[in-house]
């Protein structure tokens, strides 16, 4: 037996590669599918099924690929409906694979079709269950993605049912593989270790403690955030289908020249900078949106960007594939190219540029007694700027900077300082903010972070949001 966890940070999501005898199953995979094909030929393996927990929300995943590459079945569990073939397995439904056994576990609650996969070792004897969003280290799926009509409440009943029959009947030294571990959204508070014990989440995970079908509702309703604004695209693109991912990149990975990339620049497009932080700071295309590869680079794509308008592309040196296939992985499928040569080629063309003015924390601190029009931008979530924040500073999450009314009620004699935790969303925020037509912005390098050591800086904290 073999069991190959493939985690993928900066989604938090977890792929599972299962091999017994020669022959492999897939659960899971993301949508660049290679790197199974790959791990199963060097294995000798051949890839018999590809199963999965049910519509991801967070990203597209790579089943139909994968299954045209393998010829494997896409399994599915009870009560799916798709647009493409797939094996609906019935509850308890067995599949063989090698020397080994998996068996279909019907656990809806995070969404009615989600199913868990439980694996049974050469003895017949349970071994790991693979949970996907059913079930996380120290947490349970939200009930409130569903694709479905049935309310958080509803669902969250659903679930309380699945833990009670399915989920801690199992033995204590099970295994568990979720699909995502902490920093996902499909959970509102996961635990940092990427796989546990059923013992374990026996002891320490809230959902699973004794209580009534009332207080498991509650505790697994209350507090959610919202639910980033792609989920629902990805949902609905699992379930109905999508094109393949090679296509995408036959479009995507088109290099155009200066003057054709300037010319395309007056149509209605989606200008996109994934060069590092530092670099972009330092000079970009006017209009440009930034997100760059360092940080959660697909989430925030798929939060921010338009799925409807074209994409043209601005990327470091060779990394125009890695880009494509990120926001491929959460469902971004319309580019027209990229830009021959990088910016490095529209700079020495002599074209426009726009730069973003970083400050330090200290620089900062000496501007805020001087200067009657700063206006300090806290782009962090409601919960963080809550717990503690510049004086006086107006709350602008990120999220909710696509909205531009938001940036249009800015008064044009301000000087904001734009800062989040590290550095990373406020370089975000200064580019939406920036396309916007508002220049007289500075990002404060470090952020919060580097803010609350510097003591000349007056903080505080929300307490009517704290309690």
């Amino acid at each position: 037996m073999f069991i190959k966890q493939l985690y993928t940070g900066c989604l938090s999501e977890a792929a599972y590669y299962i091999e017994s005898n020669g022959e492999a199953a897939i659960i899971d995979p993301l949508r660049d599918t290679d790197v199974y094909i790959q791990l199963a030929e060097e294995r000798k393996a051949t890839i018999k099924y590809i199963f999965e927990t049910h519509f991801h929300a967070d990203f597209v995943s790579g089943h139909l690929d994968l299954s045209k590459k393998t010829g494997a079945p896409i399994v599915y569990g009870p009560e799916t409906e798709t647009k493409f073939d797939v094996h609906i397995a019935k509850d308890g439904e067995l599949f063989n694979l090698g020397n080994l056994t998996i068996q279909v576990l019907h656990t809806p609650g995070h969404t009615i079709e989600s199913s868990c996969y439980l694996l049974k070792d050469e003895t017949g004897k349970d071994y790991a269950v693979f949970t996907g969003d059913t079930l996380f280290v120290g947490d349970v799926g939200r009930p409130d993605l569903s694709s479905g009509n049935m309310s958080s409440d509803e669902l969250a009943g659903i679930m309380y049912e699945t833990i009670q029959n399915k989920i801690l009947p199992l033995e204590d030294d099970i295994l568990v593989y979720p699909a995502h571990g902490a920093g996902s959204s499909c959970g509102k508070n996961l635990g940092p270790n990427a796989y546990s014990t059923i013992g374990d989440e026996k002891k320490t995970n809230y959902a699973l403690q004794p209580q009534t079908k009332d207080a498991f509702i509650k505790a697994v309703t209350e507090g959610l955030a919202e639910a980033p604004r792609y989920f629902s695209i990805n949902a609905l693109i699992n379930k109905e289908g999508y094109e393949s991912l090679d296509k995408v990149k036959g479009k995507a990975l088109t290099p155009i020249a200066v003057a054709d990339f300037k010319r395309k620049l007056s149509e209605d497009i989606t200008l996109l900078d994934t060069r590092h932080a530092d670099v972009f700071v330092n000079g970009f295309i006017p209009g440009s949106i930034f997100i760059g590869l360092e940080g959660r680079f697909a989430e925030w794509a798929g939060s921010i960007l338009s799925f409807s308008k074209p994409i043209l592309l601005v990327t470091g040196p060779g990394r125009e594939e890695e880009t494509v296939v990120r926001l491929a992985r959460v469902g971004f499928s319309n580019f027209e190219g990229y830009l021959d040569g990088g910016f490095d080629a529209w700079a020495k063309a002599g074209e426009a540029i726009d730069l973003v003015i970083n400050i330090e924390a200290d620089e900062f601190a000496m501007d805020i007694p001087h200067d009657k029009n700063l206006l300090a931008v806290d782009v962090r979530k409601e919960n963080e700027f809550a717990e503690g924040h510049v004086k006086g500073a107006v709350n602008m999450p990120l999220n909710d900077l696509v909205d531009t009314a938001m940036i249009a009620g800015l008064d044009d004699d301000q000087n904001l300082y734009v800062y989040c935790g590290g550095g990373y969303r406020s370089v975000i925020a200064s580019s939406l903010i920036k396309k916007q037509g508002v220049h007289n912005l500075r990002n404060v390098t470090g952020g919060w972070a580097k803010i609350k050591e510097e003591k000349r800086i007056a903080t505080e904290k929300d307490i009517s949001v704290l309690n």
